[in-house]
């Protein structure tokens, strides 16, 4: 029989929108129980980039001394730019804002990213454990917990509510939503990451590369030290499997342009090549609260559909579950018909956004032309350039 175990929430997943939920929970006094299948710290597909907004938040929830100790040890590499590069070649250059040095954007390897708001989560009063949830539990077609193996052998964590964040493959959201509610493919991305070494860098800036053959995606380089980038690519997922395109060799074929092989030394190394699937949040109608469960980040599908970063969502949709959580607690009601207000809240506050960057990705990052058109219009409004970049 498994042992059980009772709290007031159970977060599924300590990756950035179930550490933040968890930390905003324990930091109101909650019984918080925060589960992730792996330790910490570990690596994630990502691009690695944590914008301005994300920092603000952390900061906010008392993680300013671990990000500039994070920063001191080389962990957090601070940007101050942009380069967008146009299929003909055309180069915008965008600086970001001259603000105090705690409100940077930076690079981060997920290895270090994670791990620092995970244990601000653990030093807030969560409980951490690693688990791998294998199903939520179900009482009446309401959910009152999960079902997770920890240390071999099967364990029960009870709780009213639970928010998961466990990801775009969620456990608990393919419980949930049927297969006939997911995303579909044009509301969905693939992407390739890796990591190279001995490459002639663009110090403290991010490079996006929009060519034909990877429009309306984008390849990208991001500085993440003097001498490491983050590397990769990545295309709306109809398109993909339309063109049967293969994303390795796509990035062999971008490693290859003239451009970017001019800046490749002898004995340069790519490695950690990982390709992941994303899920836009762009799509309408996607079920977010059910009976006693909320999904938060890559799990409710909260991707960027022009940029694909989840980051800066994720911790926004964190907030906003530990907000609802907190509430419904109070109410003592963890109905779907309660706990609503978390999709709108959600809807509120990162809806407008998303249409417009899906509009942006769909109807102008198809067509070369018209993106050298735009790069040559943001290169001679540089405001209407910073407000493109703040998309970004």
């Amino acid at each position: 029989m498994a042992s059980v175990s009772e709290h007031e929430v159970i977060v599924v997943g300590a990756g950035p929108g179930g550490a933040t939920a968890a930390t905003a929970l324990a930091q109101a006094g909650r019984d918080v129980a925060l589960l992730d299948r792996q330790r910490f710290p570990r690596d994630k597909i990502c691009g690695d980039a944590i914008s301005l907004g994300a920092i603000r938040i952390m900061n906010d929830l008392g993680m300013a001394g671990k990000i500039a100790a994070a920063r001191a040890r080389g962990e957090f590499y601070p940007l101050d730019g942009m380069r967008l590069v146009s299929p003909s070649g055309r180069t915008l250059e965008v600086p970001f804002h001259g603000g105090p040095a705690d409100e940077d954007s930076y690079v981060a390897p997920r290895l270090y990213y994670d791990a620092v708001i995970q244990q601000q989560a653990i030093d807030s009063g969560a409980c951490f454990e690693q688990a791998e949830v294998e199903a939520p539990l179900l009482a009446d077609g309401r959910v009152v917990g999960v079902r997770a193996r920890r240390n071999g052998t099967m364990h029960e964590y009870r709780a009213p509510l639970v928010i998961a964040a466990d990801g775009v493959t969620s456990t608990i959201m393919r419980q949930l939503r049927p297969e006939t509610e997911q995303h579909v493919d044009m509301h969905r991305a693939v992407a390739l990451r890796a990591y190279v070494e001995g490459m002639e860098l663009f110090p403290h800036k991010v490079e996006f590369f929009l060519y034909e053959e990877v429009l309306p995606g984008y390849a990208w380089i991001f500085s993440a030290g003097d001498d490491l980038a983050n590397i990769g690519l990545g295309m709306r997922l109809d398109v993909f499997r339309r063109n049967k395109h293969n994303l390795k060799k796509m990035l062999r074929d971008f490693l290859a342009m003239p451009a970017i092989r001019s800046r490749l030394r002898e004995g340069h190394v790519v490695r950690d090549v990982a390709i992941w699937q994303l899920s836009f949040g762009s799509q309408k109608g996607l079920q977010h609260a059910f009976d006693g469960a909320l999904l938060v980040g890559d799990a409710a599908g909260f991707i960027n559909p022009l940029t694909g970063g989840g980051i800066h969502n994720a911790l926004i949709s964190g907030l906003l579950a530990a907000e609802t959580a907190g509430e419904a607690l109070k109410r003592g009601d963890f109905s779907r018909e309660s706990l609503r207000v978390y999709e709108e809240r959600c809807h509120e506050a990162m809806w407008s956004g998303m249409r417009t960057s899906f509009f942006y990705q769909r109807f102008l990052m198809n067509y070369p032309t018209l993106v050298d058109w735009l790069i040559r219009f943001l290169g001679r409004h540089g405001g209407v350039a910073k407000a493109f970049v703040s998309k970004l």
